[in-house]
């Protein structure tokens, strides 16, 4: 999601500099697994309640991840203004099982960053709070200007050996291939898109921006693969969630069709040993052939969520899925996104879906 402009408390100017040069890490082959653990929960209050006295917790969930073979973690300097990060640092201190744990974290694209050096003191800083390199990083939205100077940025932060890889996140088909190939005339590989997608936001399915990551051999990281957790099937009109996603909660409960959509995924699971409608949504990304990054807040979340990675939907069952989802009437879509569509200065598409 894009930060509020409190952020720029934490990501002024000022920032200490970037490490001399060094040779570049080429990213590891298995970098991206099936499945990640996303941590924007973690230190966020506005949409997810973040509460510090659960720390201890997020801890015990990080442990089971690990201890579960899962441990590809997303994170970003936005969530919770840096305390994402820091967790994750201090969690991987903690655990010594934690020394092959894959990190991924975003840079923010705010509109008073405007330089490449401004995505090296950034990655700097989100170094400082987890305490190591960082193995993925990733522009998390684009700008309305400066896109350019920050795949320079990105190119840099390779380079100089501070990340292991580059991604990006919420880039549409155009501006993926115009940053691939900014990144390729310096020999650095652009190694994944971060997009929305899920059986309610399934637009990067039907204008083409799969097919453009596929034929670039970027791979997708699916964030809110539950919808908001709108997906598993939990709220009632008497019982919605808090925060900014009741009035979207709401206004899918008022359509029939999304009752439905709920009720398809419960039969989809029924033959899966009883999955659940969340694990099936999960299981869906999968199919799609996307890396899906479900958040948790419990240990009972990650369980589940983790469960789902050894799901595999039929080509049946992704069309049963596909239609069911198609008739629900859209709330979360393209247009309303917060995201910069083009570059005013150079004229690049930015943002699809």
């Amino acid at each position: 999601l894009a930060p509020s402009l409190g952020a720029a408390a934490l990501l002024g100017t000022g920032l200490p500099a970037a490490p001399a040069a060094r040779a570049a890490v080429a990213p590891p082959a298995d970098l991206i697994p099936t499945l990640g653990i996303g941590a924007w929960a973690w230190g966020d209050t506005l949409f997810w309640g973040y509460d510090a006295k659960r720390d201890g917790e997020l801890q015990e969930l990080f442990d089971y991840c690990l201890a579960s073979g899962f441990k590809f973690f997303d994170t970003a300097e936005v969530y919770g203004l840096g305390r994402s990060e820091t967790l994750l640092g201090q969690f991987c201190r903690a655990n010594p099982a934690a020394a092959d744990v894959r990190i991924a974290t975003k840079f923010a694209a705010l509109p008073w960053r405007t330089k490449a050096s401004d995505v090296l003191d950034a990655a700097q800083r989100s170094t400082e709070r987890l305490g190591r390199p960082i193995d993925l990083y990733q522009i998390h939205f684009p700008n309305a200007w400066a896109n350019e100077a920050y795949w320079d940025g990105l190119g840099q932060c390779v380079d100089r050996g501070l990340v292991r890889a580059a991604g990006v996140s919420n880039y549409g088909s155009s501006a993926l291939r115009a940053c691939s190939a900014s990144l390729a005339s310096r020999g650095v590989r652009l190694v994944s898109n971060q997009i929305q997608l899920s059986l309610l936001y399934p637009y990067a399915q039907t204008n083409g921006l799969l097919s453009t990551c596929n034929e670039l051999g970027v791979k997708v990281l699916a964030y809110s693969p539950i919808a908001l957790g709108l997906l598993a099937g939990k709220y009632t009109k008497e019982k919605l969630p808090s925060g900014p996603r009741q009035l979207i909660a709401g206004k899918y409960l008022d359509d029939p069709q999304f009752g439905e959509l709920i009720r398809t995924m419960g039969a989809v699971g029924a033959g899966h040993g009883g999955a659940s409608p969340a694990q099936v949504a999960i299981a869906w990304c999968i199919a799609k052939g996307t890396c899906p990054i479900p958040g948790a807040r419990t240990l009972a979340q990650a369980k589940s969520n983790l469960a789902a990675a050894s799901i595999r939907l039929t080509a049946a069952e992704v069309s049963e899925l596909d239609t069911a989802a198609a008739a629900v009437t859209p709330v979360l879509a393209p247009g309303s996104s917060p995201f910069a569509k083009k570059d005013v200065v150079t004229g690049q598409i930015m943002f699809d879906s």
